[in-house]
């Protein structure tokens, strides 16, 4: 069982939820648009908020419902975490999309949540407060990826989970790679910064 929980927690990361709404609702492919990227930020930047917070919502929560699922098929911690981290790969390399994915933000706070309620807090908060200060949706993203093992170790958590929560830091890191570029560049798009739509701006 706990192995069908870790496929199965890959094939709900690989559901692209942002691909799937813009397709569905506003007929665009999210990947022609912005960074070309299907998670929320980049359809807040096309499309606004309506479009980007249920996306956000559900990218958050198949995170959470992974790792449920694996709590429910095993008792294993290794099967509960290998779970997480494969809803994670699941996010960044859909099966349904040839491998091109989100950077894995949402999707990483929903599995933090039910791993640990505060570490996810202190995560947030600190993603939140980089936000806040610079406007870069991605560099909140990048800096709280990597606090993730070390408010791990904070918290007392054994070695198996700092050693998942550095996986998880270095795999949105890596995710992040071009916007790390574009940030060390100047061009890094900031938060409200607006994307063509069909020859139209949308907040």
């Amino acid at each position: 069982m706990g192995f069908l929980a870790i496929v199965a927690a890959y094939l709900i990361g690989s559901i692209p939820f942002g691909y799937i709404f813009t397709r569905l609702f506003k007929r665009v492919d999210i990947r022609h648009y912005g960074s070309g990227n299907i998670g929320a930020t980049n359809v807040l930047r096309l499309l606004g908020w309506r479009a980007a917070l249920p996306v956000f919502l559900l990218d958050l929560g198949k995170g959470s419902a992974a790792v449920l699922l694996a709590r429910a098929c095993s008792s294993e911690t290794v099967v509960v975490l290998a779970a997480a981290l494969a809803v994670l790969v699941g996010h960044c390399f859909p099966l349904f999309l040839k491998f091109k994915g989100g950077k894995g933000a949402a999707t990483g706070i929903g599995l933090l949540i039910p791993l640990s309620g505060p570490v996810c807090a202190s995560v947030v908060i600190l993603a939140v407060i980089v936000i806040a200060l610079t406007r870069y949706v991605s560099l909140g993203s990048i800096i709280g990826a990597f606090s993730v093992p070390f408010f791990l170790l904070f918290f007392g958590y054994e070695p198996l989970y700092l050693l998942f929560g550095a996986a998880m830091a270095l795999l949105v890191i890596f995710r992040h790679r071009e916007n790390i570029g574009r940030l060390l560049s100047g061009t890094e798009p900031k938060l409200g910064q607006k994307v063509k739509l069909n020859g139209e701006e949308k907040s």
